[in-house]
């Protein structure tokens, strides 16, 4: 077979007669969006999410990669302004009709980003190491957030407009707590306090924690979370002023990103507002442990040590690479004495990247301005991180971005029900032994199971939201009348979204390469028309043979396993 060059992007390809665009294009290494292809199956060119534009002869025109044959002379474009105006323009069609959310409400809310769906599904089936590692991927204190935050993920719970919200602060203390009650498998330390690791709740009922004269307890990780949770030291620095809630936020994601904190604070031990908690509400055993892990994860700890009596803000930028300002409020002197400028609630920063007008130097939390919610101290401490690592790792702060979702918004009154079938319909379980006591192992199950789980379950595996937010496309560019949520859940393993298929038709070709007696297909015409199984059958009947391969090469999620199956219990629940 003889082949012959082409020109894609400037670059020349060796092609030979009867490959496609799409063939070429990868040859090179190129990353063209693909919705609706599966080689095995053949160009479907149902999203045209992957148009190029050939110039043969003089002519240019947009055509789909994937069903495109190469010709002697083609020139080809697969990255102008044009083509990608092209592709997210084909992205915002199909987004206009995509009933679901990629991120849940709940998860969307979190000032912390918290996934909330997949911490509570892996509480359902038990896979508290999973729940842990997730819960802590997002929270530096989870133990003391989920007895102290105002839970704004409640408020948009969907699960409040059928009956009550989950209980997802119950929840997130429950999987904090279980963690803390585990003896570490290490000779570093004694674990988190004998007394305090009862069955099923972490404080005896009716018995506070231990008081202030209490030995203190700095359990260390576990050997393998602690590798696992810091990286290599990155060589960098910073000195971090307050040991409060945004401060140990602040100090535990650098930890985590490989660089070396040392907390500096006026008070005699770490905390910073939160001693001032009552011990009925927080223990202080739990704050003990959990400074304690933060600790084990390598930050050092210098406190009675006041800023400007102490140790001065110069002495801080010599030594550290960078700085990090949050002790609490300061009055306009105070700011002043440190050489910075005041907004008159605050240290004056870049609202951007949390500098002030010392480049090392940056500020958050009530230095900047008074807050009052626990969560939002933290949010800032995080946030802070995020500017930190940029700035020691790159030199530079790249603006924050939110990852993409569709939202499916509020629901019309006819899916109330449709929803609320998702999940069980048990009322909210509340702690039999109290409010001190939090959420057995057997509560905990119960409540997770009331989540309506609604975030999507193929949610950072979907090709629509990848190359959605890679090409910068808006929903709610062509906005319409959207469907009404639907779930079909006849079906022993797989649930099927009809409002998150875009009829790329993969799903209808395995389905006759599989021999499937009945098989899905197209019914219905223009606007209406859907995938189901023929002859008004059931979907499940129709999906009896290759139901894992149909939901292994679904682009977006519109067919998943269920979390009772065995392939969604083996994958990310």
């Amino acid at each position: 077979m003889t082949s012959f060059s082409i020109t894609l992007d400037g670059r020349a390809v060796d092609v030979t007669p009867g490959q496609t665009v799409l063939e070429a294009a990868r040859k090179l290494g190129l990353d063209i969006p693909t919705l609706c292809y599966l080689e095995r199956c053949g160009p479907l060119t149902s999203c045209l999410a992957c148009v190029v534009k050939v110039d043969r002869n003089g002519a240019g025109r947009l055509v789909p990669a994937c069903a495109t044959r190469v010709q002697p002379g083609m020139r080809i474009e697969s990255e102008t302004s044009e083509v990608r105006d092209a592709r997210r323009t084909a992205l915002e069609l199909l987004l206009s009709d995509h009933v679901g959310d990629c991120l849940s409400p709940c998860h969307r809310i979190c000032p912390l980003g918290l996934n909330v769906p997949r911490m509570i599904r892996q509480v359902q089936a038990q896979r508290l190491d999973e729940a842990v590692r997730t819960l802590r991927e997002a929270i530096a204190l989870p133990a003391v957030l989920g007895r102290l935050c105002h839970h704004p993920c409640e408020n948009g719970c969907r699960r409040g407009v059928c009956d009550s919200p989950t209980a997802i602060r119950d929840l997130e203390r429950y999987v904090a707590d279980t963690a803390l009650r585990r003896e570490p498998p290490s000779p570093e330390g004694t674990g988190f306090p004998r007394e305090l690791r009862q069955e099923g709740h972490l404080f005896p009922k009716n018995r506070p924690g231990p008081d202030a004269s209490s030995p203190r307890s700095t359990p260390p990780l576990p050997a393998a979370e602690r590798a696992s949770a810091c990286p290599p030291s990155s060589g960098k620095s910073v000195a971090i002023v307050g040991a409060g809630p945004t401060g140990l936020t602040a100090a535990y994601h650098l930890l985590r990103d490989g660089h070396a904190c040392t907390l500096f604070d006026r008070q005699a031990e770490p905390g910073g507002s939160l001693r001032a908690v009552d011990q009925t509400t927080l223990p202080r055993a739990v704050l003990e442990a959990e400074t304690g892990l933060i600790a084990s994860l390598g930050a050092q700890f210098k406190t009675a040590t006041v800023l400007g009596r102490d140790v001065s803000l110069g002495d801080l930028e010599r030594r550290f690479d960078a700085v990090l300002l949050a002790p609490g409020q300061l009055a306009r002197d105070e700011i002043q004495a440190l050489g910075l400028e005041s907004t008159g609630t605050g240290i004056r920063i870049d609202v951007r990247t949390f500098q002030a007008r010392a480049p090392k130097v940056f500020a958050a939390g009530s230095a900047l301005k008074p807050i009052k919610q626990l969560i939002r101290a933290m949010s800032d401490g995080q946030e802070a991180a995020r500017c930190l690592h940029e700035f020691l790792s790159r030199g530079e702060i790249r603006p924050a971005t939110k990852p993409f979702s569709s939202v499916m918004g509020r629901l019309e009154r006819e899916e109330i029900e449709r929803v609320r079938s998702c999940g069980s319909p048990a009322a909210r379980v509340e702690p039999a032994g109290g409010v001190e006591a939090g959420l057995t192992d057997a509560e905990a199950v119960r409540e997770a199971q009331r989540c309506l789980h609604c975030d999507c379950r193929a949610a950072g595996d979907c090709k629509l939201q990848y190359y959605a937010e890679r090409y910068g496309a808006d929903p709610g560019r062509f906005s319409r009348q959207r469907r009404l949520f639907e779930q079909q859940a006849r079906h022993a393993e797989v649930i099927f979204e009809p409002g998150k298929c875009i009829l790329c038709g993969i799903c209808v070709a395995l389905t006759r390469q599989a021999g499937e007696p009945l098989g899905l297909t197209f019914v219905e015409r223009g606007f209406d028309v859907r995938v189901a199984a023929p002859l008004d059958r059931p979907f499940a009947d129709g999906l009896r043979q290759a139901a894992a391969d149909c939901v292994k090469n679904c682009p977006t999620g519109a067919l998943a396993f269920k979390e009772s199956s065995p392939a969604g219990r083996g994958g990310e629940a």
